[in-house]
């Protein structure tokens, strides 16, 4: 399925995703009666107490959960026997369908919208119970009334929450999803109008149209839902349509989402692109039986010929778990570890398992902005520098770029002091000492001085760098924070301004095109922004200009040399004193920049950009503090408390990349650097990162300025 962030382009949405977009949601809240979101006109979200009438009963609305697939999600009863329902919403709005269309799809929607059992017999295959199918017939909504399934979310959700599955795990999510294909593919079923055939293909199983429901004792089942025969129907026809869906899809798919699972994750963690299970890197390595199954699930080898031979296939590979035949979902406590955990953490395992069973509902239905789950990761992690074990003696000197991103959080102030003197002595009780010497490369655009002092000389013990493909093998390497940049053009809210007219956000190639000279003038990106002369220019830190010249430049020969022609390289702060001196002029500027979060981000005179690659939706890592939502051009940026990087997001934002420690691999040299990353890495180190400018490597609870920072003094 195309990615919905694509949809409804008709509809100006400052997010460009209106479905997604909190407006048409907060325009319900604000305007009793609102049908339409006050900005961009998009269908707004359905009311408390709405009702929706249908041939089975009356349903009315309790409360908005959020979006899902290509839909909107209510929790409702059905007021004659008050019962729970799930009320998922699709939209048909004018802009996007003509009447036509409208009329067809929802006919179409009405006789499809939902299977049964032909035979009427009540058998819980595990997908998701459909009540009836609702077509509103003077408006563009569509409604799917379904049975809740209780203490459930999506894989998706869960992934985010809970991590990576255990090979146990992902053989269960697979015994039941085989199971439960197998009987779609195979049995008679009946659709809403009557009509019975045999077999149908799922056609949309991913990670967000699977739900896994926790029982009480850790163990799971898994549901499907969302099938492609009506979620597709909601397709615009603008957006080329699926063709349909065949049988090994659906076995092609299922191998990528336990693919997904095993890993933990969906993208890669230094590109951000999409995990290719073609990447053998990518694989855990504790299950090669389960590896090679997956891999002729999804048809990297001899494809399996149906649901059933892949499901007896499964159950007959070799047990490695070596444990306990019945899965069940790892608690926070179930890891292995080294030494005994500190009393804060045993009685935070204890607190997760006593919500995990009766709190999975609230979390994921309720309209609580986090989940203690997503905590999980900084649980973990060791409180405060006193706790690092095992910190060797000695005097350590390392090294980053003089004009680099380490050299300037290092002078920044911190918890009244300056980052650099909190980390020159991190563990008083050691007698270590960490001291720094920044180094200019010779070649701005190949500041890889420092990691040469590391691997050449003595004399450095080790370095900090974001220039990740520069290491080289006889050296070890720790990410111990993100940095990135930010795109920046001329922000006055007082009157127009190209934040404005851009609707906040601007794509890579965009922006190549901008640093290599092809677009001169802001027209050439579109006829609706102000006939103004571009005018690009660059930070003077090395490291930000090769990290660009990498991520957006492609480290092309011809568009680094035109790039060097062709743009003004002035410091951040410069840059932005000029965008400020031409606004109170009364000038209106052109100028675009981009520089590194920590110079960037605390300041009100440009405005940073979301930035898109390719046809993905554009992503804007700073959040709003009130609201937790992506900051746009109508946002007071003055306010500098009142935003903040949302590190989830931040993940895959397309300008972000790894902040590293680089060590020898040397054995007979003392491990300052790894012990120095170990520090950096705690709860405490995270912290300071994270006031400095840097963003840390997981989610933190609350913000950093809050109990989660001044707890680990």
């Amino acid at each position: 399925m195309p990615s919905f962030e694509s949809f409804y382009q008709e509809y100006p949405c400052s997010y460009n995703s209106p479905l997604n977009c909190d407006r048409p949601f907060q325009t319900a809240q604000q305007i009793k009666g609102a049908k339409f979101c006050l900005e961009c006109g998009f269908p707004a979200t359905l009311p408390q107490e709405a009702e929706i009438k249908g041939n089975q009963g009356t349903y009315q609305i309790a409360s908005f959960v959020g979006v899902q697939g290509l839909g909107r999600l209510y929790s409702g009863i059905q007021l004659k026997d008050k019962q729970p329902v799930i009320i998922k919403e699709y939209l048909l709005p004018n802009r996007c369908f003509n009447e036509s269309e409208t009329l067809k799809r929802k006919d179409t929607f009405k006789r499809v919208g939902g299977v049964s059992l032909a035979d009427s017999r009540i058998q819980n295959f595990r997908l998701v119970e459909t009540r009836e199918a609702i077509a509103d017939d003077k408006g563009e909504r569509c409604y799917l009334i379904t049975k809740g399934i209780e203490s459930s979310q999506t894989l998706a959700k869960y992934l985010i929450e809970k991590g990576a599955m255990t090979s146990p795990e992902v053989r269960e999510v697979l015994n039941q999803g085989l199971q439960t294909l197998q009987f779609l593919h195979t049995q008679k079923l009946r659709f809403p109008s009557n009509q019975i055939q045999l077999g149908i293909t799922h056609g949309n199983i991913s990670l967000d149209s699977t739900l896994i429901k926790v029982e009480n004792n850790q163990k799971f089942s898994i549901y499907f839902c969302d099938l492609a025969i009506w979620e597709n129907l909601f397709i615009p026809p603008i957006i080329a349509q699926p063709a349909p869906a065949r049988p090994e899809q659906d076995l092609q798919s299922l191998g990528l989402v336990a693919f997904y699972l095993w890993v933990g994750r969906t993208t890669n963690l230094s590109s951000h692109q999409p995990l290719d299970p073609r990447d053998n890197q990518q694989w855990p390595d504790t299950d090669s039986h389960l590896k090679q199954f997956i891999y002729h699930l999804i048809g990297l080898e001899t494809p399996f010929d149906s649901a059933e031979a892949a499901r007896q296939a499964l159950l007959q590979l070799p047990k490695e778990d070596h444990g306990n035949s019945s899965v069940k979902l790892r608690s926070p406590d179930d890891q292995v570890i080294k030494k005994p955990l500190p009393m804060p953490l045993i009685l935070l395992g204890i607190l997760a398992l006593l919500l995990l069973g009766g709190g999975i509902w609230y979390w994921l239905w309720g309209n609580k902005p986090d989940s203690p789950n997503k905590y999980i990761q900084w649980s973990r992690l060791v409180r405060n520098f006193s706790e690092v074990p095992n910190v060797p003696s000695g005097q350590f000197t390392y090294t980053g770029e003089k004009d680099g991103t380490w050299s300037y959080i290092l002078t920044q102030p911190v918890d009244n002091s300056r980052l650099g003197d909190l980390l020159t002595r991190p563990k008083p009780d050691a007698t270590a000492t960490y001291n720094y010497e920044s180094i200019l490369s010779s070649d701005v655009n190949n500041p890889i001085k420092s990691i040469k002092e590391v691997q050449q000389t003595s004399t450095k013990d080790f370095a900090i760098t974001s220039l990740g493909d520069k290491i080289t093998n006889n050296l070890s390497k720790k990410s111990v924070a993100y940095d990135g940049l930010l795109v920046f053009v001329a922000f006055n809210k007082r009157d127009s301004n190209l934040a404005n007219a851009l609707g906040g956000q601007i794509n890579l190639e965009q922006l190549r095109q901008i640093y290599t000279g092809k677009i001169t003038n802001w027209q050439q990106i579109s006829a609706k922004l102000p006939n103004l002369t571009v005018k690009p220019f660059a930070p003077t830190e090395p490291e930000a200009i090769s990290k660009f010249q990498e991520i957006v430049l492609k480290n092309a020969p011809q568009d680094e040399a035109l790039f060097a022609a062709k743009v003004t390289k002035l410091d951040t702060t410069k840059t932005q004193n000029q965008i400020r001196s031409e606004t109170l002029e009364g000038r209106t500027t052109g100028i675009i920049s981009f520089g590194i979060i920590s110079k960037t981000w605390k300041q009100c005179t440009g405005y940073p950009l979301a930035i898109a690659d390719g046809k993905k939706s554009a992503i804007q890592p700073l959040f709003q503090r009130r609201s937790r939502r992506s900051i746009n051009p109508s946002d007071d940026l003055c306010q500098h408390d009142d935003y903040y990087v949302d590190v989830t997001t931040f993940q895959s934002y397309p300008l972000g990349y790894p902040i590293f420690v680089v060590y020898p691999k040397d054995s007979s040299r003392l491990p300052g650097g790894s012990t120095f990353a170990q520090m950096l890495t705690t709860r405490q180190g995270q912290c300071l990162l994270s006031k400095v400018g840097l963003v840390a490597l997981q989610p933190m609870p609350d913000d950093i300025n809050s109990y989660a920072c001044k707890s680990v003094p």
